[in-house]
């Protein structure tokens, strides 16, 4: 089993870049694996998280000497940033490149559910794939509608497009998205990369669609990308509830860094494009440096060792993008109808769960409605990819049949 801790990496002042190592290819969307571009989208994400957590930490820490290490560190952590999301190709659309953000979002969160040892957290994000699943096939069908080609081009037939627990129906108070958090001082060390990473996740695609929303003319993609990205802050509330607010400062950098190793370590490991796993490579190397930097400041300030924080049995298994079909068909056949009450989840709607519905909606069709009929006024029918048969849910199943 690799341990980070045990390896030093690449000295910090050899860290820094010059431009033309930073001017980096970026990948053929014509060519490239999916699951490549799954993984640039979710180290992107890895890499802001680490960024703003690293702001944040500076804004509150009184110690100048801390500040200047956490400053060079992050301004490296920036230069990966640049690096991993200018992988991605200025001749995809906004539409290609979100329909790549949800199919991260759907396999990424499949493969930790099916991994994540505690049953509560576990739950959690049983509940959020299915809702980014949806979102899949709302944008599926815009994508159609607005650019005249189909998904299939960007998910290869690995991640399935069909509903999933409909977004008029993601709509909830606030108050219900607030989860109970985990225990860090027993909690399974898994359990704290899993939510670090999914929340990071998150995170990107909240940012992403509040940002690029408003520079469509089309008003229902406008619209759609404005509905969706209001349950994407959903979903953040939801995701960064699970982390124990008990955590200080020094344990969630150094859960930064060793998430980030992780991560970097498993995409080496399956990475099928050459050009991209030595960029994986470079930044794991950088990564185990930040790491014993990491745990010094932890040692010094918080008189702690860091397998404390993350155990002493190295690296998780590797995370894999891998396809989820046969997973994502059993939690849409056993969880579509669950919304959340409190820090639970119930089958019913509840008061507070009908309130929010009626002050959004308003008697109207939300946009996530709308672009489905919208499709099917214009095509005759609704765009899907269901590879594995008939939606599972009878409801849900298209007019016409399976789709492929």
């Amino acid at each position: 089993m690799f341990n980070p801790l045990d390896h030093k990496g690449i000295p910090l002042d050899g860290q820094i870049r010059n431009w033309r190592e930073l001017n980096v290819e970026p990948i053929d969307p014509e060519a490239v694996d999916p699951y490549t571009r799954c993984r640039i989208i979710t180290m992107n994400g890895i890499e802001v998280e680490a960024i703003n957590f690293s702001h944040q930490f500076a804004r509150n820490c009184p110690d100048q000497e801390v500040r200047r290490q956490l400053a060079y560190v992050r301004y490296v952590e920036s230069q990966q940033q640049r690096v991993v999301n200018w992988l991605l190709p200025g001749v995809a659309s906004v539409l290609e490149t979100t329909l790549g953000y949800e199919q991260v979002a759907v396999d990424l969160t499949a493969w930790v559910a099916r991994h994540e040892p505690d049953p509560y957290l576990k739950q959690a994000y049983e509940f959020g794939v299915l809702e980014d699943f949806d979102h899949l096939y709302r944008y599926a069908n815009l994508y159609e509608m607005v650019e005249r080609r189909k998904a299939e081009k960007i998910v290869n037939g690995l991640t399935e497009v069909m509903p999933g627990r409909p977004t008029i129906q993601e709509h909830r108070h606030p108050f219900d998205e607030v989860r109970t958090p985990y225990d860090r001082n027993s909690v399974d060390p898994r359990s704290k990369l899993h939510a670090l990473t999914i929340l990071s996740a998150e995170q990107q695609v909240m940012f992403y669609y509040m940002n690029v929303g408003p520079q469509y003319m089309e008003p229902i993609a406008r619209q759609l990308y404005q509905e969706i990205s209001l349950i994407e802050q959903e979903h953040v509330t939801h995701y960064e509830s699970l982390l124990d607010p008990g955590e200080n400062w020094w344990e969630r950098l150094l859960t930064h860094e060793y998430n980030e190793c992780w991560l970097y370590y498993s995409f080496l490991q399956q990475e099928s494009d050459p050009r991209i796993k030595a960029v994986w490579e470079l930044h794991l190397q950088m990564e185990l440096a930040h790491l014993q930097q990491a745990a010094d400041l932890l040692r010094r300030h918080d008189g702690r060792e860091p397998e404390e924080i993350v155990g002493t049995a190295g690296l998780p298994e590797p995370l894999t993008f891998e396809p989820n079909k046969d997973y994502l068909r059993h939690l849409l056949a056993t969880q579509m109808d669950l919304t959340k009450l409190g820090e639970g989840y119930v089958r019913e709607a509840h008061e507070r769960f009908e309130w929010m519905q009626e002050q959004l909606h308003d008697g109207q069709k939300p946009p996530s409605e709308q672009v489905i009929d919208m499709h099917r006024e214009r095509f005759g029918d609704e765009y899907r990819m269901e590879t594995e048969g008939p939606h599972p849910v009878e409801a849900l199943r298209a007019e016409g049949g399976s789709h492929a």
